[in-house]
C-alpha cells in the first residue's frame, strides 16, 4: 500500500530522455509537502563483454553532467518498450565493435530510487567476435581491454565509481567465485 498521497503534479521540464516533476504530497505521516521526480523513457543497459582470459573492455569519456571523465561497461539506454537485449546487442557494437553469441542477464536494478524510476539492466556477452564500430555522434570515446582482476582494483581504488559497472563487476565477480558461469 502506498503511503503517499499526491495532490498535485505538474511536468517541469521535458525531453526525449527524461520528464522532470514536481508533485505536492501528503506525506506518509500526514503532512504537506513537495517531491521532485525524474522519469526516464529509456533503460539503462549495461554489457560486460568477457573473453575467455578472463578480459573485458572499458569505455572512457568525459560525462558531463559529472563534469568529470569517467572508465565504465559499454552502456547505453533502450526504450523502455522495447527489447532491452537488442539495445545492448547495438551499444556493444557501437561503443566497442564486438558482437557476442552468449547473452545472460547478470542483474536488474534500480539507479537512484529515491529521486528516479530508471530502471537498469546489465547482461554478460560470451563468445565474442571483432565487427567494425558503429560510433554513436555524441560520443567520444577511448576503449582499454582490460582483465577483470584490474577491474575490480580500479573499483575498490575510486578509480571507477559508475554505478552499472560496479553493480555489474561484482555480480559477474560473485558468480565467477562461486562457479555460477
Amino acid at each position: 500500500m502506498n503511503p503517499w498521497k499526491t495532490k498535485s503534479k505538474t511536468t517541469v521540464y521535458e525531453n526525449k530522455w527524461i520528464k522532470v516533476s514536481h508533485e505536492d504530497v501528503i506525506t506518509p505521516t500526514g503532512t504537506d509537502g513537495i517531491y521532485g521526480t525524474v522519469h526516464f523513457k529509456n533503460l539503462a543497459i549495461g554489457i560486460i563483454p568477457l573473453d575467455e582470459e578472463n578480459n573485458t573492455w572499458l569505455v572512457g569519456q568525459y560525462r558531463y553532467a559529472l563534469g568529470a571523465y569517467s572508465w565504465e561497461i559499454p552502456e547505453g539506454g533502450g526504450l523502455v518498450d522495447d527489447n532491452p537485449l537488442d539495445a545492448a546487442k547495438r551499444e556493444l557494437q557501437e561503443e566497442v565493435g564486438l558482437e557476442a553469441e552468449q547473452w545472460d542477464k547478470l542483474t536488474e536494478f534500480n539507479t537512484s530510487n529515491s529521486v528516479t524510476d530508471e530502471k537498469a539492466i546489465i547482461y554478460l556477452a560470451r563468445n565474442l567476435k571483432s565487427v567494425q564500430i558503429k560510433w554513436d555522434e555524441t560520443e567520444l570515446l577511448e576503449i582499454k581491454k582490460i582483465h577483470i582482476d584490474e577491474v575490480m582494483k580500479m573499483i575498490h581504488n575510486g578509480e571507477i565509481r559508475d554505478s552499472l559497472t560496479i553493480i555489474g563487476m561484482y555480480r559477474l565477480n560473485y558468480m565467477l567465485m562461486n562457479k555460477e558461469i
